[in-house]
């Protein structure tokens, strides 16, 4: 039984600092008042008050102790003063400290339960945003995933790149929508590029699976107040051998490419509708051709990277930003992103961030830019 009073979950690992002393200060700071000042103050009344702190922080056993240690001191300080109302103030200190061993086991008890859901839904990430190979043939590649809220593991926004036989394929999107019904839609989208990646010779058949899918999804997975989902995605190819990249953007916001110190916004020169918006406004898809060359640094994103606004409401300037940072390696533009995006927004973001960072890493023939239809 004391094992399990004295068992402390991950919270309270490492050094205790000011904060989760503050019931020791509090206890000595009253302590000391009450036997410096006249009786008719009465400031022991308040040693009550230090269990009833610590409960908030402290595990059960401890709690107990310190409530032990305000009872010990309240008797001592009734040798020295006496009509102080030892008898009552006692009482509320053994009551108080009974009621904040309580809190504390109820506390603890809630901590637990978060931590395993915490760990249930960094699983679930893991499996829906899994960890990306740094190098897939000769392409670098990097990721970001910032989430809105402080506590939240996983969202709408997705990514995942694949080496397959007709050369690396990318993707990323973000599904509109929050909550559960928005990680299901990105879930299904993903698991069904990295079965079609594989199979489907070109970027056209790949967004056609994929249309499908969030399809089936939405018709299956109905919402109370969204009853159809949608997403906005971007398909990209680099083949084997390089040269260029293939890119076929569903209303998602545009990549950039860095290239000899010059950044080019890669609008799509035909737009091609969001998944599962096709049957509204069309289901033609178009693919652009953007030449690439070795050193060339690109950089994928999420709407939630382009529309963080600062406090008086500016977008943060993405492009321009990118022109700032030169050739740095994927990871330390991703790093720096993060930090910057931080302080752009007062530390506090409103959207879901996702964010790839891509550069090529061998020679490479350059091949002039076109688009398919």
């Amino acid at each position: 039984m004391s094992a399990r009073l004295w068992r402390r979950r991950p919270a309270y690992r490492g050094r205790w600092d000011a904060a989760r002393l503050s019931p020791v200060v509090l206890t000595v700071l009253i302590a000391a008042l009450a036997f410096s000042t006249p009786r008719e103050i009465a400031v022991s009344r308040l040693l009550p008050a230090a269990p009833a702190l610590a409960a908030a922080m402290w595990p059960v056993l401890p709690t107990i102790l310190l409530g032990a240690f305000c009872l010990l001191t309240m008797i001592v300080l009734s040798f020295f003063h006496t009509d102080l109302g030892t008898q009552y103030t006692s009482a509320a200190i053994i009551a108080v400290t009974l009621a904040a061993a309580y809190g504390s086991h109820v506390r603890l008890q809630r901590e637990d339960m978060l931590f395993h859901v915490r760990l249930v839904a960094d699983a679930a990430q893991k499996v829906l945003l899994r960890p990306l190979p740094r190098r897939i043939e000769d392409v670098e590649i990097e990721s970001l995933y910032l989430a809105a809220q402080e506590q939240a593991r996983i969202g709408g926004d997705f990514y995942e790149a694949i080496g397959t036989p007709h050369g690396v394929r990318l993707l990323i999107g973000d599904v509109r929508g929050k909550g559960l019904s928005a990680v299901g839609a990105a879930s299904a989208v993903i698991s069904c590029f990295r079965e079609a990646a594989y199979d489907e010779p070109d970027l056209q058949g790949i967004i056609h699976r994929l249309e499908t899918t969030v399809t089936r999804h939405s018709a299956a997975f109905p919402v109370q107040d969204q009853p159809e989902h949608f997403a906005t995605a971007l398909l990209a190819e680099i083949p084997h051998g390089g040269g260029h990249m293939r890119l076929l953007n569903c209303g998602h916001p545009p990549p950039l490419i860095a290239h000899c110190g010059q950044i080019r916004v890669l609008e799509p020169a035909i737009p091609s509708p969001p998944l599962n918006l096709a049957a509204l406004i069309g289901d033609r898809y178009w693919v652009d051709i953007v030449a690439l060359a070795p050193g060339d640094q690109l950089l994928l994103y999420t709407d939630g990277v382009s529309e963080t606004r600062d406090h008086k409401g500016q977008f943060f300037p993405l492009p321009d930003w990118m022109r700032r940072q030169g050739m740095r390696q994927p990871r330390e533009l991703l790093d720096q992103l993060h930090r910057d995006l931080l302080q752009h927004s007062g530390g506090r973001l409103d959207d879901d961030i996702a964010a790839l960072a891509l550069r090529c890493s061998k020679a490479q023939g350059r091949e002039a830019a076109d688009v398919e239809g």
